[in-house]
This record gives structure tokens, C-alpha cells and sequence, in this order.
């Protein structure tokens, strides 16, 4: 049997809680109950990938019950380990003061390579942009923006680097060689165009670190479904598996692409994907205190082409490809870069 089947046990959990988050909560008493929810579910004979939700409800030494949602991210051959350190490092920097939170880190198991942590209630900014509630994107976009820019303002000399191969365009799992070498194998007719994106994107950003460019703590995986509005003014920002030190406008030029490329499948209008575009990095500026530079904007327009690529590979190289997807990405940041290439 798999052990991660383990997590999915109501007993077994019920135990494993007791010894590690109970005593982490000295205001309650006993554990009365654990709905198990699983969000992402993918075992297979030895390996796996899952995300589960646990509702949990403490007794509290008052006599009152209290649900709190407890999630546990693991995957049996990638790293979560550098995911729980970079939250306890925001946690005890005391990140999550004031409306821009992140969630609680609670423990770390070596047993399943994965962790438990706190999780944050309420809705992703992509939900207000399937329906259509421009204020709310508005007011979610601007509190976005802070939120990057107060991560962004970490002294990076405070932290480590939590995930080295992230760090860089090259090296970011599964890496530029690997990702190519199964487009030529599956999607040929990409190859050439995906090549030379890679080439100059890689390029730009090595010219950058070369001349001693400034690193800065940086998300990694910044797009609307992983901002939680969760007040009126307050939001989280989930899913730190690929957090590290890198160029800050990366998170920029992601979100950016992301916003973009979620939002035009839902709301058909273009001035209005470029005014929360504009929206997120005026206010990005001014939260940051930053006046962004022609290089800057380089930088930031070099990664936004890289999230469009690497969405495009995503989509051919998936467990259910989607390879029609991927063709106007492609057939854009080939435009963008002035790429000449037969697809």
C-alpha cells in the first residue's frame, strides 16, 4: 500500500494532529472532529502528488468549537521541505502583520516529504474574474501589488536561498534541456520556435546576474488563482513551492502574462485586460517606492515572454496534453521577440 493513503485516514491523522498541532494551540483543549477534503489526489503505486483539506475542529478551553482548515501539500519526488522553511522564515519575520498575510506553517514530515500548514479562507482573485466583479478585481489587483512589493522588500540577506534551481530560467524544474528535448519528441513542429525563445530569454537574464543585479525574495508561481481575498482588505498570497532569490521582476512579468492570459478567457475586453495590467504595476511602484528603469521594463517584458512559454510547454506537455492551447503563446512571444520561424 502506498503510505500516503495514511493521510486520508481519519484515525490516523486524528493522532498525528494530537501530537503535532494540538500543542501548538494552547488554547484548545482536544480535537473534536476531521473532515478530510482532498483537493489534489494523484497516488499511484509508490509515488504521489496531493493536496488535502482538514477541516478541524478544536474544542476550545472555554467550551466553544473552533473550525480551522488545515492543508498538507506533498509530492513524493520533488521538495517541499524549502516550501515549509521560506514560511516559517515570513511567519517569524512577522510577514503576516496588517492585510498582507501569508499562512501559518505548523510542521514538516519527513515520513510523507511534505508539510501541514494553516490555510486562509476565502476566494481567488481568478473567481472574481470568472464572474465578472470588476471592483472586487480592482481591489484585489491593487492589494496584489502591495503584497509582491512587501515580499519583495525583505532584506534578502536575512534569508536563504530556499530553492537554488528556481533561481534561474535555466535550471527551473523540470529545466530548459529536458523541456526541449520532449518538444522535439512530441510537438516537433514547436521545437525551433521554443528553442530560440529559450535562447534569448535565458540570454537576457544571465546578462542581468552577470553585471551583479540585484536578488530579491521572490515567489516563483505569481497568478490570480493563488491570491485569496480573505477580508474586505486583507489577502493571502498561497503555495510557496517555488519561492527563492531572484530577479524581482519575475514575479512582475509572471503576474503580469497570468493576469492577462486567465482573464481573457473570462472577460472579453482588452482595454480593460490592460487597465489592471496598469492598475497592478502602478501600484506595485508605488508600494515599493521604485521608479522603474528602461531595463526594468526589459527585465519584466523578458519574463512575461518566459510565463507565455512556459505555459505554452505546459500545456503540450501534460498528463492530458492541450496542445492548441499552446500555439497563439507561441505564435505572441515569437512576435514579441521578432522570431522568425516556420510553425
Amino acid at each position: 500500500m502506498n503510505k500516503i493513503l495514511n493521510i486520508f485516514d481519519k484515525n490516523y491523522v486524528k493522532d498525528l494532529f494530537n501530537r503535532e498541532i494540538l500543542p501548538l494551540y494552547p488554547c484548545f483543549e482536544k480535537i473534536e472532529c476531521i473532515k478530510i477534503a482532498p483537493v489534489k489526489k494523484n497516488v499511484w503505486h509508490s509515488t504521489y502528488h496531493v493536496v488535502v483539506e482538514f477541516a478541524t475542529t478544536f474544542l476550545s478551553r472555554g467550551g466553544g468549537l473552533v473550525e480551522l482548515p488545515i492543508y498538507f501539500t506533498a509530492h513524493s519526488n520533488e521538495p517541499r521541505k524549502n516550501s515549509f522553511a521560506a514560511l516559517s522564515f515570513l511567519w517569524q519575520a512577522h510577514f503576516s502583520q496588517g492585510d498582507l498575510v501569508v499562512p501559518r506553517p505548523l510542521f514538516f514530515s519527513d515520513d510523507f516529504n511534505g508539510f501541514f500548514y494553516r490555510g486562509v479562507q476565502g476566494q481567488t482573485l481568478y473567481y472574481y474574474i470568472k464572474n465578472k466583479d470588476y471592483k472586487t478585481i480592482e481591489n484585489v489587483v491593487i492589494k496584489s501589488a502591495a503584497w509582491f512589493a512587501k515580499l519583495h522588500g525583505v532584506p534578502a540577506t536575512k534569508a536563504d536561498n530556499f530553492n537554488p534551481e528556481n533561481s534561474r530560467i535555466e535550471t527551473v524544474i523540470p529545466g530548459i534541456a529536458n523541456v526541449l528535448q520532449k518538444i522535439n519528441q512530441a510537438y516537433p513542429r514547436y521545437f525551433d520556435a521554443c528553442k530560440k525563445i529559450y535562447e534569448i530569454i535565458d540570454r537576457e537574464e544571465k546578462k542581468y546576474f552577470a553585471g551583479r543585479g540585484k536578488q530579491s525574495l521572490i515567489h516563483g508561481d505569481a497568478h490570480p488563482q493563488n491570491v485569496i481575498k480573505i477580508g474586505e482588505n486583507k489577502i493571502s498570497v498561497i503555495d510557496f513551492t517555488d519561492i527563492c532569490l531572484a530577479d524581482f521582476a519575475r514575479d512582475l512579468g509572471t503576474f503580469l502574462q497570468q493576469l492577462e492570459f486567465m482573464a481573457s478567457k473570462k472577460i472579453d475586453d482588452a482595454a480593460y485586460l490592460e487597465k489592471i495590467k496598469n492598475i497592478f504595476l502602478e501600484n506595485y511602484l508605488l508600494h515599493s517606492k521604485i521608479k522603474l528603469s528602461d531595463y526594468d521594463r526589459e527585465r519584466i517584458n523578458n519574463y512575461y515572454n518566459w510565463t507565455a512559454l512556459r505555459t505554452a510547454t505546459f500545456f503540450m506537455l501534460k498528463d492530458k496534453p492541450e496542445p492548441w492551447r499552446s500555439h497563439d503563446l507561441i505564435i505572441n512571444v515569437c512576435e514579441n521577440l521578432k522570431i522568425k520561424t516556420k510553425i
